[in-house]
């Protein structure tokens, strides 16, 4: 069995195993920005594939422990490298070490580039190129203190890369992000589902796709694993076919809006890659003169921070908190936004707070519902 790390966000981790169990896999463990479990390589591809909460892969290939910095080159030489990949492969060295036998902080990558060169010489005498933009193979280090773990990763790039996004915003939602959002909000694929400020249409497009049973990296072609020796083309191709592609409609009503033509513009080209795309309703409109049907439903938001996008922050948000409350009652709406000035804008009290990051850029992704009246009456 291989030892299978699947790595996410900070703040996704919960998700990500709830997804996997889903799925119909036992995790092992839930780590730092990652969950462990055991499979094999079938299940390797299937994750890849499948995984919406997901940003990569790693396959295990060897943990041990050092002393000194010499025995992170001789722990690396132990493994037969020309067995997982053609010398004629590029390849490069990334990962993370928080290790007090280091002084430099690249000399551990060093390292084990070194062992893996050196490895293909002394077997077949020539050497692989080392690719650090777009390298064909990826070998993931994980160093803390005296533990390492050399594995690699299957995906390549991560896989937030979907494929599906054409045009994008300055300031655009992760994909992984937007899947994560989703789940949290408990949302049940039946539910009409909102989202005002759509940009490029990422919560919407991973709405549907959701909604719809179909692989988020459904149009995504490359991964790391069509380069590796043990590649099996006839498993994934047919585990690929087998995917669900075709969607005569969607089970609920997804609909989204934004004030900027452009964006607008943006999100129907994106959706046209899509069987499902003529089913989601766009408009060009301001939050506060958009058509909003009769609740109940739901609204998952990305509106703009002010951290990447000029904007009056306080005036937006107070705005987006009038309409919450004025109309749209029998709604619950959520809300990610780094702005904490925003927040308190929109004057209303979340009943839910959760820490997440959007690439860089601390979040947080806040849940109001709208009730007809006050809270009180409602439970009255």
């Amino acid at each position: 069995m291989l030892t299978i790390v699947v790595k996410t966000f900070y703040g996704l981790e919960e998700v990500l195993e709830s997804e996997l169990i889903e799925l119909g896999f036992k995790v092992k463990e839930r780590l730092n920005r990652a969950v462990k479990l055991e499979g094999d390589w079938k299940d390797v591809y299937f994750i890849n594939l499948h995984a919406r909460c997901a940003i990569s892969v790693l396959v295990e290939l060897r943990s041990f422990e050092i002393k000194t910095e010499k025995d992170l080159y001789t722990e690396a030489a132990k493994i037969d490298w020309t067995a997982l990949f053609d010398v004629r492969k590029t390849f490069s060295i990334k990962g993370a070490v928080n290790s007090s036998l280091f002084k430099h902080s690249q000399f551990p990558f060093l390292l084990v580039k070194d062992a893996v060169v050196d490895a293909f010489r002394d077997k077949i005498g020539d050497r692989p190129d080392v690719n650090i933009k777009s390298p064909q193979i990826v070998i993931d280090l994980y160093v803390r203190e005296k533990s390492a773990v050399l594995s690699v990763n299957t995906s390549g790039m991560p896989l937030f890369q979907r494929g599906y996004r054409q045009s994008t915003g300055e300031a655009p939602l992760n994909e992984v992000v937007a899947a994560a959002l989703l789940r949290m909000s408990g949302w049940d694929k039946k539910m009409p589902l909102f989202d005002p400020f759509c940009g490029s249409g990422t919560i919407l497009i991973e709405a549907a796709l959701l909604a719809a049973g179909i692989p988020s990296n459904i149009e995504r072609t490359h991964y790391a694993f069509k380069n590796l020796k043990n590649y099996d083309a006839q498993t994934w191709e047919s585990m690929h076919e087998a995917a669900n592609k075709v969607v005569r409609e969607l089970p609920c009503k997804i609909y989204g809006s934004d004030i900027d033509s452009q964006m607008v513009m943006k999100t129907r080209r994106n959706l046209r890659a899509f069987p499902f795309g003529r089913f989601i309703e766009i408009t060009n409109d301001d939050f506060n003169d958009v058509s909003i049907p009769e609740g109940p439903g739901l609204m998952i938001t990305n509106p703009p921070y002010g951290e990447r996008l000029e904007t009056d922050v306080v005036s937006l948000y107070e705005m987006i908190g009038s309409t919450m409350k004025h109309r749209m009652q029998g709604y619950t709406c959520w809300i990610i936004s780094s702005s904490e000035t925003g927040f308190k804008s929109v004057g209303l009290r979340p009943e839910r707070k959760i820490k997440l990051f959007n690439g860089d850029l601390e979040c947080s992704f806040r849940k109001f519902s709208i009730y007809e009246g006050s809270k009180h009456d409602k439970k009255d």
